[in-house]
């Protein structure tokens, strides 16, 4: 029901008593119909009129009404014609019609004047938002950002006025994005390149972005975006030299030359620095990114925080991300959602991210009546209660002024703003594809829009801001110079580029060693580190229950014996940080540890207040930082993941609530963290912990999916382990941050063992040493007759059925490396059992899972003998959900592989 068909006394002055006794219990144009009332019934005798007060509070109504959903009747569509009216935004909705247009009333804020003819309030409303910029604000729930948004868009008709000098650089910028796509069509015909040709009004988005943004204090852009432009961005924007881009196109580097399998031109990241025209210097970094569009969206925000944190008190106002989507993706990938929510989280905040979509208004060749079911492709951002700009990608001079309010908000209020760009795609998907097969009517209208700089040379020119001759001249220059580039590198042998990174990775390498590393940590620092760990503030109380396991753990450490996985995990920590290691952990429910395990941040059971003892051992230590995470795999994965790239010296870990919860990340996996290095010569050193192991819980929270770690290794590309004691863990902790080297390091995490009377060590193992990838059998002979390799929590189990049966002549072998496979460890292990006649391969998991497949070959071409599997069958799933079957098929392996309890003394179990 609208205003004009409720204006009746009776209604009216219920709606009036009902706003009186409870004004929220209205929807909020009532709430402003009544205010205006009030209001205009406060300003003395002439407004006491109740006619001209309920005009009054009908203009109210009415300025609420535009300032809320006027993008509807806004001029945003190059390829349509402009929208007109709406029933909603009719002056008859409000009880108004011609004949209020000459009368004066008060519009505080939209007028200068604070009042004026109604005519001429609709006139600057319509200005505001309904010529070409439409926005949507309303939702924001604090008023300080609608008003500060207001206060910008409404005295100026939401435009800048820009100098003659700013509209002919404007000029400069599409014309330079113009010619370059020109120059690549003609050189490179039906070449894949994604053209940015139809949105070319990004650069000069890009540029006013970087100017008002160094201005507030920005010094550093990191950017992601998938294919669309990428190239004309590189060129344009980051000022990529042209003739790195044609190599590229012409692929004419010495093939001795090329490092790792690289990959194609419209995924490679850059990082340069520029001077801007006051001489401040601003880093830009555009990021590497797969095919898989929004995937790079948290790795960019990673990446940002990380940069910022190196900053540290000014961090998130100098970093500024700045992610660049497409209208199909931003609308139908997930992650974006989850790179969304983590926008005002503690742990993943980065002050704010400027987004851009390129709204080509089509997918591949999917409509969007097909590929959303909102609106708008940006509705999604609504989440966040941030203003969102749709801009008309045919007018350059209303881009740069929405790039001026995205740069001011972002900086003023620290919180995400959403751009929509709307604008179209000049061809199809690619340079290959035919978008008449699919779109006949759109590309007919495509067809006829002639480029962007065109139409606007011709309006500066129509103006008298520059002549046809300044016009000819300025294409003529940017002609000149990729002509001048492209003669240098065509036929010609070019050298492969140097992949430029951040220096922070100058001395760190990229080939992994077996070279042992010494990680041991003196007993005095271990001891005094514990003794910290356990000193609690004055007054603070620990759970009852928590109590003791923190007592027993310090018993541990104290009396040398039974340190479990916690104290060691605790211990590794400690004692990086005091070397001056920050450690950043993050996951669901990190701080305390799925398992109830880690208790790294305590809590009050009294006044619920935190504390986090690894952040009080001594003055001067690094900072450990443990966030418990959204519950999302991919944005969170993804966002550390970006971390990891961006700080080498910083420990950075991911745990999976259960292991096989990384199967929501798969995509960071493996486009990310298996094969950064080969295509990008990104190195990485992100430690992923997931908890594995078959304990009789069901298909989902057995298996880490070791089987899909080991199927991507290549190239020594990462590290995969499945540990059985808490010292080896401490070292490889240590092992990853102090090696020479980085690569992503995938850890078998364990659940039962976490607590098995097994599963310990004593302090002097971590004092010691380092990380051993193989574990011999330390009891067993030379002589024995079965030696059985495993990896992981089934040794306990095996080990334990041998003493019960006193199986003497097997030997047990832990594998706790399976990649980089520890062939020359192995191969001296297996050369010490010279007499034995049985060679097993032990696992819990199903054959064609675990690691199994993956070591069969290896392994086998070092035992040269036949190698025996034992473990369950192939399975289409992981685990069985019958604890019964479960216990039959466990033991069973144990049955199979030393022997069953009735074979007790035997020779060979």
């Amino acid at each position: 029901m609208n205003l004009s068909e409720t204006l009746s006394a009776d209604f009216i002055d219920t709606q009036y008593r009902k706003w009186k006794s409870d004004p929220a219990s209205l929807p909020e144009d009532w709430q402003f119909f009544f205010r205006g009332f009030e209001m205009a019934g406060a300003a003395g005798p002439a407004a006491s009129d109740s006619r001209e007060a309920l005009r009054q509070a009908g203009v109210d109504a009415l300025i609420h009404r535009y300032r809320d959903i006027g993008h509807l009747l806004a001029c945003m569509d190059p390829l349509s014609a402009c929208p007109t009216s709406h029933p909603l935004l009719e002056m008859e909705a409000f009880g108004l019609d011609a004949a209020n247009l000459e009368q004066v009333f008060a519009a505080p804020g939209v007028i200068e004047a604070g009042s004026a003819p109604l005519k001429d309030i609709v006139v600057r409303l319509k200005q505001t938002y309904c010529h070409s910029i439409g926005v949507e604000y309303m939702h924001l729930q604090d008023p300080d950002e609608r008003r500060w948004l207001q206060e910008r868009m409404e005295p100026t008709g939401n435009r800048t006025e820009l100098s003659v000098k700013e509209r002919v650089h404007l000029l400069k910028t599409l014309t330079a994005a113009s010619r370059f796509e020109d120059f690549l069509n003609k050189k490179y015909v039906g070449v894949t390149r994604f053209s940015l040709e139809g949105g070319e009004a990004l650069i000069p988005f890009l540029d006013v972005l970087r100017q008002e943004s160094v201005a507030s204090g920005c010094r550093e852009i990191i950017l992601g975006m998938a294919h669309r432009g990428r190239l004309n961005v590189l060129r344009n924007f980051l000022e990529k030299p042209a003739e790195e881009i044609f190599s590229e196109f012409e692929s004419c580097y010495d093939p001795q030359d090329l490092v790792g399998s690289g990959d194609v031109k419209y995924h490679i990241g850059y990082l340069t620095e520029q001077n801007m025209e006051d001489g401040t210097a601003v880093s830009l970094c555009l990021v590497s990114n797969p095919s898989h569009l929004e995937a790079v969206n948290p790795v960019v925000e990673g990446m940002a925080r990380a940069r910022q944190d190196l900053r540290t008190a000014d961090g998130q106002k100098a970093v500024l991300p700045v992610l660049l989507h497409g209208d199909a993706a931003f609308a139908g990938q997930g992650v974006v959602a989850e790179t969304l929510n983590m926008s005002q989280l503690k742990g993943y905040r980065t002050g704010g991210t400027v987004h851009v979509v390129i709204n080509n208004q089509i997918g591949y060749t999917t409509l969007p009546e097909d590929a959303r079911s909102t609106r708008y492709s940006t509705d999604v951002a609504k989440m966040l209660m941030v203003p969102i700009f749709h801009v008309h990608g045919e007018d350059p001079e209303a881009v740069a002024h929405v790039a001026r309010l995205a740069a001011d908000y972002r900086y003023r209020f620290g919180k995400d703003v959403v751009v929509d760009l709307v604008c179209y795609r000049r061809y199809g998907h690619n340079e290959g594809d035919e978008p008449y097969f699919t779109q006949p009517t759109m590309y007919q209208r495509i067809r006829q829009r002639p480029p962007l700089n065109r139409v606007y040379a011709d309006e500066l020119v129509a103006e008298g801001v520059v002549s046809k001759a300044d016009v000819e001249k300025m294409e003529q220059a940017v002609s000149d110079h990729l002509d001048a580039a492209y003669e240098e590198i065509h036929g010609s042998t070019c050298l492969f580029p140097e992949p430029r990174f951040f220096p922070e990775w100058e001395a760190v390498s990229g080939t992994f060693s077996h070279d042992p590393v010494d990680t041991g940590v003196d007993k005095k620092t271990l001891m005094r580190l514990a003794s910290r760990l356990a000193d609690l503030p004055e007054g603070f109380t620990v759970h009852p229950r928590l109590k003791g396991v923190l007592n027993k753990r310090l018993e541990a450490i104290t009396s040398g014996e039974g340190l479990d996985w916690a104290g060691a995990e605790a211990l590794a920590f400690a004692s990086l940080l005091v070397e001056g290691h920050t450690v950043r952990l993050s996951g669901q429910d990190v701080g305390r540890g799925t398992f109830s395990q880690r208790h790294s941040v305590l809590w009050d059971y009294e006044t619920g207040q935190d504390y986090t003892p690894l952040n009080h051992l001594e003055p001067g230590q690094a900072a450990y930082e443990a966030y418990n995470s959204l519950l999302a795999e991919a944005g969170v994965l993804g966002f550390e993941y970006g971390y990891a790239v961006t700080r080498p010296q910083v420990l950075t870990l991911w745990e999976a609530q259960f292991g096989d919860f990384a199967n929501n990340a798969q995509c960071v996996i493996d486009l990310f963290i298996a094969s950064g290095q080969t295509k990008w010569q990104q190195l990485c050193g992100l430690t992923l912990l997931l908890p594995h192991g078959w304990e009789g819980l069901g298909p989902e929270h057995s298996s880490a999916r070791m089987e899909r770690f080991l199927q991507l290794c290549a190239d020594d590309n990462l590290q995969v382990a499945n540990l059985t004691t808490p010292a080896q863990y401490f070292h490889l902790l240590h092992r990853q941050i102090k090696a020479p080297f980085r690569k992503p390091l995938v850890l078998m995490t364990p659940k039962s063992l976490l607590r098995h009377p097994m599963a310990v060590s004593s302090l002097a193992d971590l004092t010691r040493g380092g990380f051993t990838p193989v574990l011999d059998d330390p009891k067993a002979a030379a002589s024995a007759r079965k030696v059985i390799f495993c990896s992981g929590k089934i040794y306990y189990q095996l080990i334990a059925r041998q003493q019960q049966i006193s199986a003497a002549d097997t030997a047990i072998v832990r594998v706790e490396q399976l990649y980089p496979f520890p062939e020359q460890m192995l191969k001296k292990i297996v050369g010490r059992y010279k007499k034995a006649a049985s060679w097993l391969w032990v696992q819990e998991e199903p054959e064609n899972m675990g690691a199994w497949q993956f070591i069969r070959s290896r392994l086998g071409a070092l035992v040269k003998k036949h190698l025996v599997y034992v473990g369950r069958e192939a399975s289409a799933s992981p685990a069985t959900g019958f604890p019964k079957i479960y216990k039959v098929q466990q033991d069973g392996i144990v049955d199979r592989a030393v022997g069953s309890h009735d074979q007790a003394g035997s020779a060979t179990g």
